[in-house]
């Protein structure tokens, strides 16, 4: 049986007999389950497809094999006829010269010595002349053989470097692909996750106050007739403000006047600072310009994007639920309770 239909069938006989919460929770961890097993796919189709171009490959290069030993016994026959054209013809003059000294026997010998002397030199003229040609024959031969080698050569490996360069880009692409549903599902799974936390949260927390406002009428019932209600009532408006003031507020202005945050000038000195890497999109997307009060998804401002060292680039240190985060080339002060904007410096990185 296979096992994600295994897991699956589990999970939905725990999800049958489980709470809510539990029931959320065994969602979740199947979901997480699934993620793994469309891993191990991933994974298992890049092995078929390595393979597949491992075979490929194998095969050019044995089709490479057979031509280039076609091509050698091709020139070697070549080679062979001229040879026995060459040793055939040697003979034929060979022969045609014993003839004509058995013919000049006797009378004809004495009368004809000088014409067999200048024929034996044109002869010999045309033996030389015809074994230049043949030379000659043999060089040009040569160097074709040598010029449709390097242009075999220029071929192949004009072959090789395309084909790693599909090979590269598929990967590239296929690597993308996974990487960015990856991305997707875990960032699906941590807001289910933070969004079961936070019902949990909120569940406790109402039954602790009920609670504590249970007892606190019959612990506290006596003193607030007495007037403690109203000193209570305005020391925790005070500290609730100056809670408030510290941790919720932020000062957009303030920290631009102060000299010890200029970051521009900072900047024009140091810009090999403000030089980072390549930025990227958790989905893909592109660039979108965000002001103060717009919200991001919690992929845009995860740990990774953090500017964990603000006072490196001149900016002011933040508190509470406030992180500094890269986007693109602008520098976004974000509160990661609910992903929203607070401050915003457009076009901070080169």
């Amino acid at each position: 049986m296979n096992r994600p239909l295994l897991l699956s069938s589990l999970a939905m006989a725990m999800l049958v007999s489980a709470g809510p919460a539990q029931a959320e929770n065994l969602n979740i961890e199947r979901e997480r389950l699934e993620v793994r097993a469309d891993q191990d796919r991933d994974r298992q189709s890049r092995s078929e497809r390595r393979a597949k171009r491992d075979k490929a490959r194998a095969e050019r290069r044995g089709n490479r094999d057979n031509a280039r030993s076609e091509r050698r016994g091709n020139r070697d026959g070549a080679r062979s006829e001229r040879r026995g054209n060459r040793d055939n013809a040697r003979s034929e003059r060979r022969n045609n010269r014993a003839d004509r000294v058995q013919r000049s026997s006797g009378g004809e010998r004495q009368v004809g010595r000088g014409r067999s002397q200048v024929e034996r030199i044109r002869e010999r003229a045309r033996d030389q002349r015809r074994n230049n040609e043949e030379l000659r024959r043999e060089i040009v031969d040569r160097s074709k053989d040598r010029w449709e080698r390097q242009e075999r050569r220029q071929d192949r490996r004009a072959d090789r470097r395309a084909e790693r360069r599909e090979d590269r880009r598929a990967d590239r692409r296929a690597d993308r692909r996974d990487d960015r549903r990856a991305d997707r599902r875990r960032d699906r799974i941590e807001d289910r996750i933070r969004d079961v936390r936070r019902d949990s949260y909120r569940d406790g927390r109402r039954d602790a106050r009920r609670d504590y406002r249970d007892g606190r009428r019959d612990r506290y019932r006596d003193a607030r007739r007495d007037g403690y209600r109203d000193g209570r009532r305005d020391g925790y408006r005070d500290g609730r403000r100056d809670y408030r003031r510290d941790h919720r507020r932020w000062e957009r202005k303030r920290w631009r006047a102060d000299r010890r945050y200029d970051w521009r000038r900072y900047r024009d000195y140091n810009r090999s600072i403000f030089r980072l890497g390549i930025y990227y999109d958790p989905f893909g997307w592109g660039y979108r310009r965000h002001n103060i009060g717009n919200y991001l998804r919690s992929a845009f401002y995860r740990d990774r994007y953090w500017i964990n060292d603000p006072w490196r680039y001149r900016l002011p240190p933040v508190y509470g639920p406030y992180r500094w985060v890269r986007y693109y080339d602008d520098a976004l002060l974000v509160d990661i309770y609910d992903g929203r904007v607070v401050d915003v410096i457009h076009d901070f990185f080169w």
